[in-house]
């Protein structure tokens, strides 16, 4: 879920940039943000880290509201192969969390909407038990 930010679109750009910042095997990043008002913007990018692997990600946000109005986080491998990908686009409405979802190699599943943090955290477990 998206917080509720008094300071408005640009404090929650910064947030999402600290969150980059200390996290620790991001070899390089890239972020694109687009401001439409105060309280809404796009944000994405794409990080690279330290083992070649990458999580593009892009999100439509609206402060004055619960949720992402859209998301996307996908990790791929170095050979760009899908690793896994959450989303909220509408396009598996058999799933019970429709329309957020998660993609892995398994198929479709049920998913809550992450924040770029936890999608690191997630990224940072997986590579810990492929160590």
């Amino acid at each position: 879920m998206v917080p509720v930010f008094s300071h408005g679109i640009e404090a929650y750009f910064s947030e999402l940039e600290g969150v980059l910042r200390e996290f620790p095997s991001i070899r390089s990043s890239t972020l694109t943000k687009k401001v439409y008002n105060l309280q809404q913007g796009f944000i994405g990018g794409k990080i690279v880290f330290e083992n070649s692997h990458s999580l593009e990600f892009a999100e439509v946000v609206n402060l004055e509201r619960a949720g992402k109005v859209m998301y996307r986080y996908q990790y791929m491998d170095a050979e760009q192969n899908l690793i896994f990908r959450y989303d909220n686009a509408p396009h598996h409405p058999e799933v019970r969390s429709f329309p957020h979802h998660k993609h892995t190699l398994g198929g479709v599943t049920d998913g809550q909407e992450p924040g770029l943090a936890e999608v690191l955290f997630e990224i940072s477990g997986m590579e810990r038990k492929n160590n």
